[in-house]
């Protein structure tokens, strides 16, 4: 189960959700985790990419994915849970930790995959694609599995700060 991080992506939106109480189930507020997606080339890189809804336009060389597991994240002490779809959707459904062998059953990974996120015959795909791993603090370095990047002049610049090299890809096709 791959992760993908997308921290602090849409400042409008995190910003307005920090104080909310996630869910009636969950003690914390949303802005109390990292969030993580389970796949490349969601909706909010779509909006990162093209500067929409306030948030500043950055362009994909600038954009890093930082890839960990649910493996990973259970082998800290951080406290996590994940939703089956974006986390500040009403459909959407939150689950603790103790689901975690279960994600594959309640997260759709066939809707998280799929290049468009518009069906007409499925008008939930896009929050469905939008299910998070979220995390309470910050996952350290050793609990990454490694990074993806759009292009040489991005794994160029992680590796001048000292990020091995066979532990980023470069995958355009992750991007918009």
């Amino acid at each position: 189960n791959t992760l993908i991080s997308k921290r602090n992506s849409w400042t409008v939106i995190a910003n307005s959700q920090n104080e909310k109480p996630f869910s009636s189930s969950f003690k914390h507020c949303l802005g109390d985790f990292v969030p993580f997606y389970f796949g490349p080339r969601m909706p909010m890189l779509y909006v990162i990419q093209n500067g929409f809804h306030g948030v500043t336009q950055r362009s994909p060389s600038e954009l890093v994915y930082c890839v960990s597991s649910v493996a990973k994240v259970q082998e800290t002490a951080l406290e996590f849970i994940f939703t089956d779809g974006h986390a500040t959707d009403r459909l959407t459904k939150a689950y603790a930790a103790s689901y975690a062998a279960k994600v594959r059953d309640i997260v759709s990974f066939d809707d998280i995959v799929k290049e468009f996120w518009t069906e007409e015959n499925d008008r939930d795909t896009k929050r469905k694609k939008e299910a998070e791993f979220l995390v309470k603090g910050d996952l350290a370095s050793e609990h990454l599995s490694g990074y993806c990047v759009y292009n040489r002049e991005a794994k160029d610049k992680l590796v001048g700060m000292g990020i091995r090299s066979k532990i980023i890809a470069i995958r355009p096709n992750y991007y918009f």
